[in-house]
């Protein structure tokens, strides 16, 4: 049974048959997914086949939504399938591929948001739980790693006390995104709050307990159980993103982490360090591989934050300078 309807059918089922055999199941589901939109669009159009044209496939790459690097891989498949019909005979326009542009758009918490998330965190009443009867005391300290740190969720649970130094204040990142090992020091605050921490919950000494463990046996808490008690604590707070378009991340954990990215920034620039100074130990801190990468944590609003918009977009302009896409 053939998956399409347009004058085309054949010709894609033949080509579907073909990639079958060289892709991945979870590829080819993509790949049959984008060959069937592009026939759906064909079918009401084209009663017979004829030239593919410039402006028919432009009109197609008009209807394509989502994230602008989701297009670009949609475009790249049927470019593939009319190279496959350029070389049946027929005659295509061969688009280009476009290039892609950073899409997501963090939610930057307000002084004010930060202050209930914190004030509610502490203040928050959790029935006991089987599955780990510490985390009322967890929550707070946890979040205020993630602020005070700009550590991921992930690297944060799967602390080891010996991991933690807590007489200099530091943390040695281990299980990090792309096992890329780093040391990140810690305010004295927050390394005051961690100690009264490990003493209430007596993991000082203990080398190879989590920081923070749950009730299940060598297992720290879960990424699921601190997500469910943090939506709580928005939910409590009314802590939203009003009219959040599709891709854009409303108020989570991760956001966090830009958070410590703009604050950081943010007070180099009032300190009057030079941002060729600054962003690159920001870099390192947060365990990124380019200031490329670091640029995404810095994207604000800049109507909140014009002057350092400014400053910033200023800056990576001139280590990053805009390349056009070139097939």
């Amino acid at each position: 049974m053939s998956h399409f309807i347009s004058c085309f059918r054949n010709e894609l089922q033949l080509y579907y048959k073909l990639r079958v055999t060289v892709l991945s199941e979870s590829a080819i589901k993509h790949e049959l997914c984008y060959l069937k939109r592009f026939d759906r669009y064909l079918e009401p159009i084209m009663e017979q086949k004829s030239d593919l044209t410039e402006m028919l496939l432009n009109g197609w790459i008009a209807t394509l939504k989502g994230k602008s690097s989701s297009k670009e891989n949609e475009i790249i498949v049927i470019r593939q399938f009319l190279a496959f019909l350029m070389s049946c005979g027929y005659r295509c326009y061969y688009p280009p591929v476009p290039k892609v542009r950073e899409d997501y758009v963090p939610y930057i918490f307000s002084d004010e948001e930060l202050e209930l998330i914190f004030n509610t965190a502490d203040n928050l009443v959790i029935k006991e739980a089987k599955d780990n009867p510490y985390i009322a005391v967890q929550i707070p300290v946890i979040l205020r790693l993630l602020y005070s740190c700009g550590l991921r969720i992930g690297e944060t649970i799967n602390l080891k006390m010996k991991e933690v130094d807590l007489e200099n204040g530091i943390l040695t990142m281990i299980h990090t995104k792309g096992d890329k090992q780093r040391l990140v020091p810690m305010d004295q605050t927050m390394t005051d709050i961690l100690v009264r921490y490990c003493m209430a919950l007596g993991l000082l000494g203990k080398k190879d307990a989590w920081l923070f463990p749950s009730a299940v046996i060598d297992k720290p808490v879960s990424h699921s159980a601190v997500k469910y008690r943090f939506s709580k604590i928005l939910k409590m707070n009314n802590i939203k993103l009003e009219n959040r378009d599709r891709y854009e991340r409303g108020p989570c954990l991760h956001c966090f982490r830009h958070v410590f990215a703009f604050k950081s920034f943010a007070q180099s620039e009032r300190n009057g360090r030079q941002l060729n100074d600054t962003v690159p130990y920001l870099s390192i801190y947060l365990g990124h591989d380019s200031l490329e990468e670091t640029s995404k944590y810095l994207k604000f609003s800049n109507e909140m934050y014009p002057q350092s918009i400014d400053a910033f977009g200023s800056f990576m302009e001139d280590i990053l300078p805009e390349v056009d896409y070139e097939e």
